[in-house]
């Protein structure tokens, strides 16, 4: 009953889907009917570079609150992207979640885990923007997409087909910068705002985004520093899953490539907002992509509902639940 009033208030508020009211209604919903049906995604992930791609897919594969449509390859070498998703589907029992290729770019990046890709076959792989847009026509108002690379893909499909785009129920996307750089995780002051990785590497298809009038939810650097530390890091590879194998594996040749010991979780945060939206509540913003890949917070209509702090320990908490949840945990 709270849920449905909040609901009806909603309804005639103006701030609607981007205000604290809908953020609300959004979350009651989603405690008051666990039994509902699970939220149709689609992952957009630049995988193979950093490792918090492998952990965020994780975990929307364990969660029986999403249903993974399919999973696209977003920025650089996306055949290879793709290969690697493969494998983890594969080796994680998820051969039903089918794979695609969005548009390859250059990418000076290291690929820490190519060995993990390369002993999994190679072949041709369908286009990511033409399957999302296919499913966006199929659902209208229905999917939402993670976007948890790099926009390139997303400014492509806004280029293809606009009108289709705008029919996303929602974005869930790890980017940008509001109050905290990279390396604030508010024990000292801040420095300040940074330009985030997935905004910077395609800056006119973040404006395009943000211009599209899809509903958005951001986790910026301001609540995605999550730090899975030594003693988490052996908490869950102890457990011997296939989940938890694979992620050992890849962590060891991320942290092997990169001699970074400690990985931060950062894209975890978009896919666990749509499990669980009061793990990073929201603030309805205007935001603004400058030409050096700031994400500014101005006057305005609010065009995104943008989490700015969040709870590490209960994030590490859900995270574990989750994709420990089928296995039980040692």
């Amino acid at each position: 009953m709270k849920a449905l009033i909040a609901t009806l208030v909603c309804a005639f508020t103006v701030l609607g889907a981007f205000g604290a009211c809908g953020r609300t209604a959004l979350a009651q919903s989603a405690a008051a009917t666990p039994d509902a049906a699970p939220a149709k995604v689609i992952i957009d992930t630049d995988i193979g570079d950093d490792i918090d791609d492998a952990f965020a897919i994780a975990l929307a594969l364990s969660s029986q609150r999403v249903q993974v449509l399919g999973i696209t390859t977003a920025y650089g070498d996306t055949a290879l992207r793709a290969r690697l998703v493969e494998r983890f589907l594969t080796e994680t029992g998820h051969v039903s979640v089918p794979v695609f290729a969005g548009p390859a770019t250059a990418d000076e990046n290291g690929f820490s885990q190519r060995r993990y890709a390369e002993q999994f076959p190679a072949r041709q792989w369908p286009d990511g923007v033409s399957f999302v847009l296919d499913q966006i026509r199929k659902y209208p108002g229905q999917i939402t997409l993670i976007c948890i690379a790099p926009l390139s893909s997303v400014g492509a499909m806004i280029d293809r087909d606009p009108a289709t785009f705008s029919k996303l129920r929602r974005i869930a996307m790890m980017g940008g910068s509001i109050r905290r750089g990279y390396g604030d995780l508010g024990f000292l002051p801040d420095h300040g705002p940074s330009p985030e990785y997935n905004i910077l590497m395609d800056i006119p298809a973040a404006k395009k985004l943000f211009a599209s009038g899809v509903p958005i939810f951001m986790m910026p650097l301001d609540s995605t520093q999550l730090k899975l530390d030594e003693v988490l890091r052996g908490q869950l590879f102890s457990q011997g899953t296939p989940v938890t194998d694979n992620l050992a594996l890849l962590y060891q040749q991320w942290t092997n490539a990169t001699q970074y010991p400690t990985p931060t979780l950062f894209d975890a945060m978009a896919v666990a907002d749509v499990i669980d939206p009061s793990l990073c509540p929201t603030t309805p913003m205007h935001i603004v992509v400058d030409d050096h890949g700031y994400t500014r917070a101005t006057a305005g209509t609010p065009n995104a509902n943008v989490c700015l702090d969040s709870d590490s320990d209960r994030f590490f908490h859900f995270y574990f639940r989750t994709v420990l949840g089928a296995h039980g945990a040692k």
